[in-house]
């Protein structure tokens, strides 16, 4: 049986799309016979502090479902303070490298990447000949935090841009979640082996529904990251209510400022239902009638997971984040398009949509488009003869 270590920044109980895509990489690569083990912190995101149950712990490693999980310690945050944040990528690069210290790491290696410190650490420390270092690329940094105004063009951005060179570089074979970000590394090296390897979701999907929560209005929901990137909050203040009703589910960032906008506008139909599990989630989402997709800022190489996830779900999408995400909803009829950044657009697309076009007849559509095109075991397949 083949051995296969994967490490990340983000694994269960953690939630969300990064944590999500590990944990469907680990189990699918179980299932096709490999002897997987995951390095991975302890469990801290998305509020920057240890779960409660993994408190006091250096280290801990545990057996589920004949995978090895191995979290380690880290000093958590998730502060605006780069300063915190870069001792927190620091802390977790050190306790990996008191790992590959101490243990036998075995001949095939899937990092992930951002972070690209923790990235730059495996690369470094786990180059050899009889190694296969396979580097997953969900979103390219420096350029995505340049997009999202986190980086300035200064010596900082230059030395991360040396940091991404060195990572593609030692990499054996690199996992791209898009197009554009094989684009972009394939310029840098035009002779690396790249694969597409989208955020394909694995669950077993629940039957669909015409259920709403109104029957006047359409229901439309954001599931995910409350965070700067998203811009919910903005969102909140600029939708026209006129037909719609607007429920959130998530955390982050801007969690309080949208509790308190719901608290100071009692009238608008704004609902926020706090953090669920993914399960009682994929539940709650079939009930409404419309999905939003926003990205405050359109992000090179960026396509989010939710386009897959709700896909195989049936959820028809209103996406509002221009990129590659944008030609995928439009290529395979997955719903409706708003210009990025454009409030009015937005709101001129969600006046315009029928409640009639949301029935079983469009659900059951996506639902077969998500199975010909966003099939993860296909993908998976594809992937094992790559390893």
């Amino acid at each position: 049986m083949k051995e296969i270590l994967i490490i990340t920044s983000y694994f269960p109980p953690e939630t969300g799309a990064a944590s999500n895509r590990i944990f469907h990489l680990a189990t699918g690569l179980e299932k096709q016979h490999f002897k997987v083990s995951v390095i991975t912190p302890l469990p801290n995101y998305p509020k920057g502090e240890i779960f409660k149950a993994y408190r006091g712990k250096f280290k801990q490693t545990t057996t589920e479902n004949t995978i090895t999980i191995h979290r380690l310690w880290l000093f958590a945050s998730n502060s605006k303070n780069k300063v915190l944040r870069l001792i927190a990528m620091i802390s977790y690069s050190l306790s990996l490298i008191w790992f590959f210290m101490w243990h036998k790491i075995p001949n095939t290696v899937i990092v992930q990447s951002p972070p690209l410190l923790v990235a730059f650490t495996c690369m470094l420390f786990l180059k050899r000949k009889t190694r296969k270092l396979i580097l997953n690329v969900s979103d390219l940094w420096p350029i995505a935090g340049l997009e999202l105004g986190a980086f300035k063009m200064n010596f900082t951005y230059k030395l991360l841009e040396k940091i991404e060179y060195f990572n593609y570089k030692k990499a054996d074979l690199i996992l791209g979640q898009s197009n554009e970000i094989l684009t972009h590394i394939k310029t840098l090296f035009p002779e690396k082996d790249l694969f597409l390897y989208r955020n394909y979701p694995d669950f077993e999907k629940p039957e669909i529904t015409t259920k709403s929560l109104n029957s006047k209005k359409i229901t439309v929901v954001y599931a995910g990251l409350l965070g700067m990137a998203q811009g919910i909050f903005k969102l909140c203040k600029s939708l026209d209510y006129a037909k719609i009703d607007f429920h959130i589910y998530g955390a982050g960032a801007e969690q309080q400022n949208i509790i308190d906008f719901i608290s100071e506008n009692p009238l608008l139909p704004i609902t926020y239902h706090g953090e669920v599990s993914r399960e009682e989630l994929h539940l709650a989402l079939i009930n409404y009638d419309l999905t939003i997709i926003p990205l405050l800022n359109r992000i090179y190489g960026s396509v989010p997971s939710k386009i897959f996830e709700y896909a195989k779900l049936g959820l028809p999408v209103l996406y509002f984040g221009g990129g590659e995400g944008e030609t995928l909803i439009e290529k395979h009829h997955l719903g409706w398009l708003a210009d990025a950044g454009n409030y009015k657009h937005l709101n001129s697309v969600l006046q315009s949509i029928d409640k009639q076009e949301l029935g079983l007849e469009k659900r059951a559509e996506i639902q077969q488009i998500a199975k010909a095109h966003f099939d993860f075991n296909t993908q998976l397949l594809a992937l094992k003869e790559k390893l």
